[in-house]
């Protein structure tokens, strides 16, 4: 599987992705929005969360014009997660990603918008998913305003959703439903 759309290009992770991850992942300003500034990763740490994995997480790098500058994973959310944010198990696919960008030479050039964009392009028009779903944390407004401008709608506050540097922080549950696809669920 390999996703492209632009400029943007998103393959599925390799094993050598690990030196990359490890970088992107022990570089403050990245840890500031991901993961936490004081929970750097080391090689193993990458190897353990990232490539060693079974579950149904598909993770990915994703590329901007030839340079590999972030991570994306995409996954059907769980039994726990249908809970969480209030979703009955109705006949519909939820979907839940993250994203970072990790070469922060490429924040704040639109390149989260394309990159938010092209991944929902292809779970709601190529894997036929219903609804779409992210839990940023409140402060983080640059984030949700990249979702917003991508369709994203704020559905709720998750209270102490995530412990981050510390502090249980609340989020935001921002969803995208395909039009087409939400009215015909609604109607049933």
């Amino acid at each position: 599987m390999e996703i492209r759309n632009g400029d943007i290009v998103i393959r599925p992770l390799k094993e050598e992705d690990k030196f990359r991850l490890a970088k992107w992942l022990s570089d403050p300003v990245v840890l500031q929005y991901y993961e936490g500034r004081d929970s750097p990763f080391t090689i193993e740490m990458v190897e353990e969360k990232f490539i060693n994995q079974s579950d149904e997480a598909v993770r990915c790098i994703f590329i901007f014009k030839g340079k590999e500058i972030g991570y994306v994973q995409y996954y059907p959310i769980d039994e726990e997660e249908w809970i969480k944010y209030g979703y009955n198990k109705a006949n519909e696919v939820i979907y839940g990603t993250d994203q970072f960008i990790g070469e922060t030479d490429y924040w704040n050039r639109g390149i989260g918008t394309l990159l938010i964009d092209a991944l929902k392009n292809y779970l709601v028009g190529t894997l036929g998913v219903d609804r779409l779903v992210m839990d940023p944390m409140v402060w983080n407004e640059r984030a949700i305003k990249c979702y917003e401008k991508c369709g994203y709608r704020k559905v709720k506050i998750l209270p102490q959703n995530e412990l981050h540097e510390g502090v249980t922080h609340d989020a935001w549950l921002v969803e995208y439903a395909d039009e087409h696809n939400y009215k015909k669920v609604v109607k049933q």
